[in-house]
Formats: C-alpha cells, structure tokens, sequence
C-alpha cells in the first residue's frame, strides 16, 4: 500500500474575488456610489483589523485584468469566521455593484514530506521546528506589493500518477523543489493551503512579492522541477496589487494608488498573528517618531558623536535574539544568507555572540525597508527567537558597525567593561550587550536599554562618554553608527 504523508493544518483561507458591475456602476446616482463607497472602506477597514474575530489576517487587492476587479484574502481560524467574513461584504452597498466570478477555499497545511520531524511526539523532537511549521500554519500577510494566486493538482495520469509513486521518491521530488522557493528567500513569501475535499483542485499556492518578475522568475523555475514538470497541473492564475482600503474610492475612479491620503500601516489596525520579529530603521518611524529622531541626531551631533545613516544612504535593520545554541543557530542564519545574497538590496546578515551573557543576536541589514521586512518573515522562524530589538520597555540605542583595529581589540573590550561599571552606576540604565560577530572579532555592536530617553541622553553628555568617543577615534577603523531603536 502506497504511504500518505502525514498532515497538519493551521488557518482556513478564502480568496474572495470580484468583478464589478461596471455599466451600473456609472449610471447610479452619486449618492449612491458614496455610500457604497464608505460602506465597502469601512468594511475592508475593520477586516484587515481582524475585528470580526479573534484571530487572523486580511487584505484587498485589485485584481489586474479581466478575470475580476477585487481580490479579498481572508485568514481565520474557523470555516465559519471566513463564512461570516463573506456574509458581512454582502451586506454593504458596495456588493451590490459587484458579482462574485471566483472564489477559493483552502487550509493552510504542512506536511511530513520535507517536514517529518514535526510529526515526531518523543521527547527530542525539535521545538524549533514546531515553531517554524507554525509560522507556516498561522501565516501573517506581509505588507508587500503584488500577489499571485493559482490553484493547483498532483497528476493522477497512466505513467505520470504522483500518488501511486512511493512514499520515498515524493519525499526527494518535493525536497528539491522546496530547495528552488528557498533560493528566493527575501523576495518571495508563499502561502501554500490545501483543497483537497474543499475544491476541484488540490492545493492553493499564494505568493507574494514586491517585484512582480520575481512572481514569475519563481514560477518559471520551479517549472523544471520534476514535481512540477511531471506530475502538476495548474488553474487560472491571478495577478494583483495590494491597496490601502482608504483608497478604495481612488481606485474605483481610476486614479492612481495609493494616493497619500492614507497608508496601509495608517488606515488599518495590524493584524493579530504570531510574528516574531520587527525591522526597524533610523529613518522609518511615525511622524512624531520622525521629529524625535531628528531632535537626538541635532544634540548627539552636538557633542560630535554621529548618528547618521550607515554607508551614506537609508539602511533598514532587523535584529533579534536568540539563546539556541551558537553554531545551530550560525548554520540556520549562513543558509539565509546564502540566498539573502541573490539580491542587491541585500547590505549584510550577520551572527553576533553576547560577550557577557549566554544569547546571540542575528543582524540583517537591506538597502530597502521592504526587503528587511520581508527578511524578518525568514528570520522570525530561526530556532529559539526569544526577543527582537525595539520591543523592550523603555529606550533603546544600538550602537553598530564597531570596527576595531586587531591589535586594539583586547584594549576595547577592557575599555568597554570600564564603561559598564560607569553604567551600571547611572540612572535608568538597564543592560548593555557587547555583541561580537562571530565570523569577525572586529566587528561588534553595543546594545543598550534605559528606562527612558532622557537617561540616555545623560550619559551621551557625560566626560566619560566624550573621553571614550575621542580614544575611539584611535582604536576604530571606521566611524560608528548610533541607530534608534524607540
């Protein structure tokens, strides 16, 4: 008898797609369109909200082409909270201006094929892969341009039968085809959710990206798969563009979008998943954030301790920490990376050791604010994530890009234990890591945490600080970054 591999499921999926009417749509009077209007944004507000329940994740999309106009995706925990997420859209204005030429209903799964040791209950099964196969089962929308959706099959054909193959042999085919979708980590994010027994088809595939030709530069390749080129047979395929609900009216007039009147991260409450880490950047914050920031720039530059933007441009940093053990954790990061490196926007990824306590941090730094949060999405399923930069109470600075001279580096590390006596004595001071790359010793960052601002900004103006921001000046090959975390 020919072996099934082993299922889990996580998140039922609804692609909800439609057209409108767009003859009916001209000849109703405006006040009509307006309240369609206002009722279709309220409702794609409070969706991608997640206020109709408990958990899950929404976004709306316009669909380009013919195939339909709108596309609704909807995550949620039940069959039933995604019924009610339809049921509720037919109750606005809007619906009646639309029709509904597809729809798709789907669980998100993981299998044992490439995954077998999530299925293992002993004692020594691997709690990071629990965690990974968990990012897979309860997957966050990522606030990336473009998404792709096509249905898909495994081949039941004399000669070309994927389920009368042994369990082996599908295992390898679908190893190495997961080997391809790896190699576009960074750019790709690809939800896969099963069908079987919901549709006609087997499986929905979900890719989203920020460059549409990586959607098809992926696509193409994994063609030459085997499980593709033998044994798959593919549906229609989708092509949108993600829109902030605030712009629904823009988008229906033809205008472009988004507008500027709103943004995705301004006009829609984020969705409530698992996600475990955050990118973060000097030059990315909120409005007040933004003033702030600059305020700290004006008064370190003050005391001649500089604060700018690394290699001369906007840089975007994820940073995070993890107590899984050191060379584990080294060999997940360098496979990343390996594939992180495809692309330009990529600056580095990097492992740091804590030189005082049992913790290390991964750093990845990209040229553009989307590529690092896509890289966060990758980074978050590293084994034993226990924290990331910027979630901690209070204030915190990074101090990164420390280059020490080789025969200065034991002078630095005493240099910098002198300073954390000096900080410990200080009020408001929390902790402070001396992190250390493990694949350069002279290239280290200084993590610090205060209980506010101000705290901060006492030491920055202390002798102290001065006195070792000038013997600095001897020791390091190149200038220091001060980056804002809060």
């Amino acid at each position: 008898m020919v072996e099934a591999p082993p299922t889990d499921e996580g998140w039922y999926v609804l692609h909800d797609f439609r057209s409108v009417d767009w003859d009916a749509w001209r000849e109703t009077p405006t006040r009509h369109r307006d309240t369609a209007i206002t009722e279709g944004t309220e409702y794609l507000q409070q969706h991608e909200a997640v206020a109709d329940a408990d958990e899950g994740t929404s976004a709306v999309f316009s669909v380009i082409g013919h195939k339909a106009d709108l596309l609704i995706i909807h995550f949620r925990s039940t069959l039933e909270a995604l019924s009610r997420a339809e049921r509720q859209f037919e109750q606005t204005a809007l619906a009646g201006y639309t029709t509904q030429p597809m729809s798709y209903i789907s669980v998100t799964e993981v299998s044992g094929y490439t995954t077998s040791s999530y299925f293992d209950e002993s004692e020594s099964a691997d709690p990071g892969v629990r965690e990974y196969m968990n990012s897979k089962l309860t997957p966050e929308i990522p606030q990336m341009d473009y998404v792709c959706f096509y249905p898909m099959s495994k081949k039941r054909d004399a000669g070309q039968n994927w389920y009368s193959l042994p369990f082996e042999e599908r295992a390898t085919l679908m190893e190495s085809h997961a080997d391809t979708g790896k190699s576009y980590a960074g750019t790709i994010k690809q939800v896969i959710s099963s069908s079987v027994g919901f549709e006609s088809d087997e499986w929905g595939v979900t890719l989203f990206a920020d460059d549409p030709t990586a959607i098809k530069d992926v696509v193409y390749e994994m063609r030459f798969d085997d499980v593709s080129a033998k044994y798959s047979e593919f549906g229609e395929f989708y092509m949108a563009r993600r829109f902030p609900p605030i712009d629904l009216e823009a988008l229906l007039a033809g205008v472009s979008i988004p507008t500027g009147a709103g943004s995705q991260s301004e006009q829609s409450a984020p969705a409530r998943g698992n996600e475990t880490t955050e990118s973060a950047s000097p030059t990315d914050h909120s409005e007040d954030t933004r003033g702030s920031d600059g305020e700290i720039r004006e008064q370190l530059a003050e005391y001649d301790i500089y604060a700018g933007k690394p290699h001369g441009e906007d840089v975007y940093a994820t940073v995070l920490y993890s107590d899984a053990q050191t060379e584990s954790l080294f060999d997940e990061v360098k496979g990343l990376r390996s594939n992180f490196d495809h692309y330009d926007t990529h600056v580095k990824t990097a492992v740091y050791e804590a030189r005082s306590r049992d913790r290390n941090a991964v750093v990845s730094i990209w040229d553009t604010q989307s590529a690092a949060e896509t890289a966060a999405g990758f980074l978050s399923e590293l084994p034993n994530v226990v924290s990331r930069a910027g979630e901690e109470s209070g204030f915190g600075t990074m101090g990164m890009f420390y280059t020490v001279m080789p025969e200065h580096r034991g002078d630095f590390h005493d240099t910098f234990d002198s300073v954390g006596e000096l900080l410990a004595q200080m009020n408001g001071h929390q902790e402070t890591d001396l992190m250390i790359n493990l694949e350069d010793e002279n290239d280290m960052f200084i993590s610090s945490q205060w209980d506010g601002r101000e705290d901060a900004m006492s030491f920055f103006r202390s002798d102290e600080f001065s006195e070792t921001v000038q013997w600095g000046r001897e020791v390091l090959a190149d200038r220091p970054r001060h980056v804002f975390l809060a």
